[in-house]
């Protein structure tokens, strides 16, 4: 694929043979922003497991301390006093068996969907439909809950979701050019932190093997993994 001319000047700022310390890499991130609007920045991260076996699989959630930047909206099935709930806590969308036909008819304008347990029966109807986009409610992933208010608190406050995909890499937001470099590099640590804690015990041989970071269209930027690891021990 043929670059641009912003792209191509942008990644003649980055050496991609270079390992940067962190605070240099949220920097360059800044700097090699190509677009004309506030991009997101995100995380790429080999891992050495092989997510083909159960035991190797790495997933998880982690509430960013400085937000994803943008702005969640959160379908809730929740019915009685934990619909109430909800609304209180600032859910976009909440129902139960009106919310479920309503996604059934096609509507889906939403980035979360949370579940109380009790609704679960009927929202597996939509597994066809929501599991192709990666949106339906799943334990391991915290959007089946009955503590709703703290469940949204989080979700729209800057918790991510990370999975590892078929070729052992997981790719995660988190946080957007326009962020200070302090924000950048604390949400990159905290991060990384948390995938590294989250290592499987079927995981063998070395976990974190690389870390590139990089804003959208923008080129990507080779992050140190030990010193980054290091910054969110002492932070």
């Amino acid at each position: 694929m043929a670059h641009g001319k912003k792209y191509r000047d942008a990644a003649k700022l980055v050496d991609h043979d270079q390992i940067y310390s962190p605070d240099e890499a949220v920097d360059l991130v800044k700097q090699t922003s190509v677009v004309n609007f506030d991009p997101t920045v995100e995380a790429h991260i080999k891992l050495g497991v092989d997510p083909r076996h159960a035991d190797q699989m790495v997933r998880g959630t982690v509430v960013l301390p400085h937000g994803t930047g943008k702005v969640v909206r959160v379908a809730v099935f929740a019915q009685g006093e934990k619909a109430q709930e909800a609304l209180r806590g600032g859910a976009d969308e909440v129902g139960a068996e009106d919310l479920v036909k309503k996604i059934e008819a096609g509507w889906l304008d939403f980035d979360v969907a949370l579940a109380t347990p009790d609704t679960m029966g009927m929202v597996g109807r939509l597994g066809k439909i929501l599991g192709r986009r990666g949106l339906m409610p799943n334990p391991k992933s915290g959007t089946i809950t009955f503590d709703i208010e703290r469940a949204l608190r989080e979700v729209k406050g800057g918790r991510v979701e990370f999975k590892v995909d078929k070729g052992g890499i997981i790719h995660v937001p988190f946080g957007k050019a326009g962020f200070s470099k302090e924000a950048l590099a604390q949400n990159l640590a905290t991060l990384l932190d948390a995938i590294n804690r989250a290592k499987p015990a079927g995981a063998k041989g070395h976990y974190l093997q690389s870390l590139t970071i990089a804003s959208t269209m923008g080129p990507g930027i080779r992050v140190d993994v030990p010193a980054l690891l290091a910054a969110a021990a002492a932070a």
